[in-house]
């Protein structure tokens, strides 16, 4: 029997997802697929209980395939249910460009709503990706959404997100026995805001398995997929070969006690951790099916030895840096490249820069406040930026709700694309000061986000306790830069 969980009302999943990017893979290589085979190749899953498919907009014919599968009939259609995402370029959001998107994603999808839209953003510098969440939540208000989720959110930023009143059901990311990052401090975030989590590269693109258990160190500028060139860096990064060969090892010895492969010993452990709601295996449809052999993922478990003998490989990992998402966003870009040259070519500034009295430049966020008041959002004359005292608004909303760390993220977001529009970045700040409107109350909440975002620079800071305009305001951050 295919476990199932339910994300939202009307949203109930199988907890082992079946991922569509290998379509991209498969297409990029040269072999177009026709879409009425390989949706022809979607109906075993289905008669195995296997009835959810997760695809993206990027993720080459996925969506279209889907959508023929979803026309051709020959099942019960309310017992399928197609993810997709949303991965839109960096920069200015429209409620024009997210209605083309349902649009364009219903179209190939072959439906008038869309089970669980899942969304990505490039950069939290640019707080234009909150503008995307609320037009998404005006179309799901429409109907054309039946849930929202996002992909690759890093802690901080679900906590943004969920704080100012976004209603997420998940939140997409990496998580394997070599990648634990989602174990640490976002899933435990998410389970308490009824967030799941759905794991994907749980297998680490087949590096988890029989083929390479006690097989020399690969090529790795000559592998097969993307999802290999991507997860080589995963394990290089994690200590290297003959360590990821101990993990191999502890997971094999563990699959034949099981009598089940080491594919699926590794899933099932990221599908046992706390706040998981599924796992997503990859699937080359009309190549190579795994049908019966996923199913198998709930015909057993792990036990407190194999979890000790597991844990006791896992230990000699390095960890990989960083939160969930991050790999995306700040170096070492662990992606198929090494850096974001596949994905993008190019980040447009957060704020408009223009030049200013004395030689200076100025940022403007664009606030009525900033002509009123006379100000900028950020000042540079020569390699030093002086970035204004900084509350967490964007347009006309307040966000973080009364999360003072949720407050506290979304200041330093809003800095570091101040700092980003004037040529500098978080790197460069020398000093920030810290303004809290109730310290006793949450002094220690600011202090631990100011620590997450600033620890790797330590700079120099003041906090204390002042009286801000605006009740709603908890927190207010200064910050100066000096490039080079």
């Amino acid at each position: 029997m295919i476990e199932r969980i339910s994300l939202a009302p009307g949203l109930t999943i199988a907890r082992a997802l079946t991922g569509l990017w290998q379509i991209a893979d498969m297409e990029r290589d040269g072999h177009p697929l026709d879409p009425a085979v390989a949706a022809r190749a979607m109906q075993p899953y289905v008669d195995a209980g296997l009835t959810t498919f997760d695809m993206a907009d990027h993720y080459g014919s996925a969506e279209i395939v889907a959508g023929t599968f979803r026309d051709a009939g020959g099942y019960d259609a309310s017992q399928l249910q197609c993810l997709t995402k949303w991965v839109p370029e960096p920069g200015p959001v429209t409620a024009d460009d997210v209605r083309a998107a349902v649009d364009r994603a219903c179209t190939r999808l072959r439906t008038d709503r869309i089970d669980l839209l899942q969304f990505h953003a490039w950069t939290f510098a640019d707080p234009r990706w909150l503008d995307a969440l609320w037009l998404l939540e005006a179309e799901r208000d429409a109907g054309r959404i039946g849930a929202i989720g996002v992909t690759n959110f890093d802690t901080a930023h679900l906590r943004v997100a969920i704080a100012s009143g976004i209603r997420l059901v998940s939140n997409q990311v990496s998580g394997s026995l070599v990648d634990t990052r989602f174990t640490r401090k976002l899933a435990p975030y998410a389970r308490q805001h009824g967030v799941g989590i759905l794991c994907y590269g749980t297998v680490l693109g087949g590096f988890l398995s029989e083929r390479w258990l006690g097989a020399p160190e690969p090529q790795w500028e000559a592998l097969e997929t993307w999802s290999q060139m991507k997860y080589g860096r995963f394990i290089r990064t994690a200590g290297g070969w003959e360590t990821f060969q101990g993990v191999l090892r502890a997971a094999h010895t563990v699959a034949v006690k099981h009598g089940v492969s080491i594919a699926l010993v590794a899933s099932r452990w990221v599908l046992e951790q706390p706040g998981v709601a599924g796992v997503i295996v990859g699937a080359r449809l009309g190549q190579s099916q795994h049908v019966a052999d996923t199913a198998k993922l709930f015909a057993f478990a792990l036990d407190d030895d194999d979890r000790a003998l597991l844990a006791a490989a896992q230990s000699a990992l390095e960890p990989i840096p960083g939160d969930c998402g991050d790999e995306y966003r700040t170096p070492p870009f662990l992606t198929a490249s090494g850096d974001l040259s596949h994905h993008l070519s190019s980040f447009p500034a957060p704020f408009t820069a223009r030049p200013g009295h004395d030689d200076r430049t100025l940022a403007l966020s664009g606030t009525v406040w900033e002509p009123m008041a006379g100000y900028s959002r950020a000042v540079r004359k020569g390699n030093r930026i002086h970035v204004s005292g900084t509350t967490a608004t964007h347009g006309s909303h307040a966000i973080g709700g009364d999360d003072a760390a949720a407050q506290t993220h979304f200041c330093i977001d809003k800095i570091a694309g101040a700092l980003q529009s004037l040529g500098g970045r978080l790197e460069d700040v020398v000093r920030t000061r810290v303004f809290v409107s109730n310290v006793n109350r949450d002094w220690e909440a600011v202090a631990r986000a100011h620590g997450e975002r600033f620890g790797h620079i330590l700079p120099a800071n003041t906090m204390v306790q002042a009286s801000l305009i605006g009740d709603e305001y908890l927190v207010e951050i200064e910050a100066d830069a000096e490039l080079g």
